[in-house]
């Protein structure tokens, strides 16, 4: 048998033709769920300002011509026109452009802060579900201590203790918003653990590892992916609410929060330059919220 026929024979294996039947599989549901959730104008609106958003951050420059480092004395406190969207800022810089430009720090320090309390709050609502008992307890706990702290107050606490920037501000945000996840992964494993199929598996001989990694996790992840879009519009409010404090990047990086804070000053003379960077991040953080709440009604 020649190179080729072994390839083709490798590629028409079960094994092969399971794995890409069971993808397949997969794409069509995601596509049938989607479908009518896509008939919803709200829903469609919602998703499409997110996308905007999450365009803005990987590719700017397709949304934009404009230099968002470059001044215009001459333009200063351009009101918006059909050049600058936005109208200008107090240094003559396109605030369209540094709305879209600031959208790749400020997702990136969501995504980070989520990411950070994804895993932790996984780890630790997992390990107490599954362990129960004294450990459970402990975590639990340490957890109800967690949220008896002010996300806020305890994400200014972090920051001011590890520093200033986009990172320790994704950091501290992150910290803040575990015990959410910890909270309902431990939930979702305490009633998933007790299922039939679960008990099943064990009687089957599946060990505690292989249970928990194929049957509890996988059916206890809908709520998790729910609660993590919905702290992801509040990660971004997080996090553009501590530049406005100061603690983001420094100037003169664009970022919501720090756009925001450069028109205060401004607020009777040109409005528009607080005005709608901040409208900009409402609506990101609405559609955000609508689109879980959609999910969750669906899943249910």
């Amino acid at each position: 048998m020649n190179a080729d026929s072994r390839i083709a024979s490798l590629s028409h294996s079960p094994a092969n033709v399971s794995l890409t039947w069971r993808r397949r599989s997969r794409l069509q549901r995601a596509v049938t769920a989607l479908r009518p959730l896509l008939r919803r104008p709200g829903f469609s609106l919602a998703a499409l300002i997110v996308l905007f958003a999450l365009v803005s951050a990987l590719v700017p420059q397709l949304l934009t011509g404009f230099d968002p480092y470059a001044t215009s004395p001459t333009d200063k406190l351009t009101a918006p026109n059909l050049v600058h969207w936005f109208g200008t800022d107090e240094l003559g810089r396109d605030l369209y452009t540094r709305v879209v430009y600031g959208s790749s720090l400020s997702v990136q320090a969501a995504l980070l802060a989520v990411g950070i309390a994804l895993v932790g709050g996984l780890g630790l609502g997992v390990l107490s579900g599954f362990a129960g008992g004294r450990i459970d307890a402990v975590i639990m706990r340490f957890v109800d201590v967690l949220l008896a702290l002010p996300g806020l107050l305890l994400a200014l606490a972090i920051v001011t203790a590890i520093g200033f920037g986009t990172i320790p501000v994704a950091i501290a945000v992150g910290v803040g918003i575990i015990p959410g996840f910890a909270r309902t992964t431990r939930a979702e494993v305490l009633r998933v653990k007790t299922l039939p199929y679960v008990e099943a598996a064990r009687l089957g001989g599946a060990s505690w590892g292989r249970t928990l990694l194929r049957h509890i996790l996988p059916n206890a992840w809908g709520p998790v992916a729910v609660l993590a879009t919905l702290d992801f519009g509040a990660a971004i409010l997080a996090t553009a609410g501590l530049s406005f404090l100061g603690f983001g990047a420094a100037p003169p990086a664009a970022e919501w929060g720090t756009l925001i804070a450069n028109g205060r000053h401004f607020l009777i003379t040109a409005p528009w330059v607080s005005l709608l960077p901040g409208l900009f991040v409402v609506a990101v953080v609405f559609s955000l919220n609508h689109i879980a709440r959609t999910f969750e009604e669906n899943t249910r």
